[in-house]
């Protein structure tokens, strides 16, 4: 038996983009792009010591991605994928992963750059990026290898 699962927003994502057409589709390709984390005051106390790392993970849901899609055409393709085999936000359960810059925390205000998220989108949970933990040499890259970065920004295939 599948027991429920219950996810409760942490805080609110703010950024200048406000539809999927023109967002950057990673934070390497977010060329700088800034925008703030407001997160709920109760949550405060596990902003302790957050300050110390200039990169951070965010978990957010994808609040206004339309149909799951099990294969769809990716950003940088224009091939039919497996959406496993791809970053697409048409998923079963829509939760966006997001490494970003963080600039500076000033109460329950996280500034960050490198954002490549639409604004008002709901903030699940932030953890710290390690490159001993988090960054890996690897020799496969998939369907990625030939692609290139032909189109850097999200067009509205996923609405």
């Amino acid at each position: 038996m599948t027991k429920v699962l219950s996810l409760q927003p942490i805080g609110i994502i703010h950024t200048p983009f406000v539809k999927q057409e023109g967002t950057p589709i990673q934070p390497a390709l977010a060329e700088g792009a800034e925008g703030w984390i407001e997160l709920h005051e109760q949550y405060l106390p596990a902003l302790k010591d957050l300050d110390g790392f200039e990169r951070i993970w965010l978990l957010y849901w994808f609040d206004r991605v339309g149909e799951v899609k099990l294969e769809v055409v990716p950003y940088l393709d224009t091939v039919m994928r497996g959406l496993f085999a791809t970053r697409a936000p048409a998923r079963p359960n829509p939760i966006g992963i997001s490494s970003v810059r963080l600039l500076g925390i000033e109460k329950n205000i996280l500034r960050v750059a490198d954002v490549d998220i639409l604004d008002g989108t709901p903030l699940l949970d932030i953890k710290p990026y390690c490159p001993k933990f988090d960054a890996y040499e690897v020799q496969r890259v998939g369907w990625l290898e030939g692609t290139g970065q032909k189109r850097p920004l999200a067009d509205d295939r996923f609405v």
